[in-house]
């Protein structure tokens, strides 16, 4: 059981509940006098989720972005949170604290409580939360498993600046060749990832299926046909991409590969009828949010990849896997 996928299968015996959502979807729905309370949880990992020179207010930031990403993806208002502190030096403490506050109210997402931990001498920082949502009223909460046939595939924002940003930070992207702009830009996209939870729950009643962008578009998408029984297409010259991307990463077939395999965007991946568009852009709009199509459901099972009408061989890494 050497892989996140053959792990989660095993766990599906033991999460049988069907809150659980058969372990196929981004967070669990319990279902209390009419209400239903949405719960998520993750984790972060120094050395896997967070460099370890950056800043712990970022840390912080980056631990409620990507709860709150999950309960965006389920059309949910945030409630609370509950978080577990691996406890280390002060001042990195006190700096994180300072981050979870302003991620805390940014996202209007109060910390009720939690846990304090005492790591071993030199282990890896580690920190997770657990995010808790009021969901839809007069709409199921969205699900991976919901994408139909004829529907229209739709990503919010745009694709792969985290990847980009990462690669600055980590070394891998020479900095002298970024403008001072893109260089935050891409950074900032990396470290506080900014999901919109309104976004969400405005597309709720519309969309048949929706998720969060997290390990990789490609990943993601074929997460999502799986789930639904069906396949995705996508067009990877419909991909949106940012100018910060483009002018530093350039837009040709290969960057756009890159883009759709990076991960970390935390962006919304849904899909809905088409004559759901136009309610769709306008819902986008109200909230100054971006949302494009970048492809379609059709029958049949996986995930198919086009560019300028040509299809494309799927790169041997789709996303981000443990």
């Amino acid at each position: 059981m050497t892989s996140e996928f053959a792990f989660i299968e095993a766990l599906r015996a033991i999460a049988t509940d069907p809150a659980a959502r058969g372990l196929d979807d981004d967070a669990a729905v319990i279902e209390i006098g009419g209400e239903k309370l949405v719960l998520t949880m993750d984790t972060v990992v120094e050395g896997v989720h967070f460099l370890p020179a950056d800043p712990p207010a970022d840390v912080a930031w980056k631990l409620v972005a990507v709860n709150v990403s999950d309960l965006a993806a389920k059309a949910a208002q945030p409630l609370g949170c509950l978080y577990s502190h691996a406890l280390g030096e002060a001042a990195w403490d006190a700096a994180f604290l300072v981050g979870l506050r302003a991620a805390a109210d940014h996202f209007a997402l109060p910390l009720l409580g939690g846990d304090t931990v005492r790591m071993p001498e030199g282990a890896p920082r580690s920190f997770s939360l657990t995010a808790l949502g009021r969901g839809p009223h007069g709409c199921p909460v969205p699900s991976r498993s919901g994408a139909r046939p004829g529907d229209r595939v739709w990503v919010s924002g745009t694709i792969g600046d985290s990847g980009v940003g990462l690669a600055l930070l980590d070394g891998k992207l020479n900095a002298a060749t970024l403008s001072a702009e893109n260089a935050r830009w891409l950074s900032q996209r990396y470290r506080r990832p900014s999901p919109v939870p309104a976004l969400g729950a405005a597309l709720g009643p519309m969309v048949n299926a929706m998720m969060d962008i997290s390990d990789g578009l490609l990943v993601d998408a074929r997460r999502m046909a799986g789930a639904s029984a069906v396949r995705i297409v996508l067009g990877l010259e419909s991909v949106p991409l940012s100018r910060a991307l483009r002018e530093t990463a350039g837009q040709d077939r290969a960057a756009r590969i890159a883009a759709v395999t990076a991960g970390d965007d935390y962006c919304l991946l849904f899909t809905a009828p088409p004559e759901r568009t136009a309610g769709i852009r306008e819902a986008a709009a109200g909230l100054g949010c971006e949302v494009n199509a970048v492809g379609v459901v059709v029958k049949g099972d996986g995930l198919t990849l086009m560019h300028d009408d040509e299809p494309v061989p799927l790169p041997e890494r789709l996303g981000y896997q443990h």
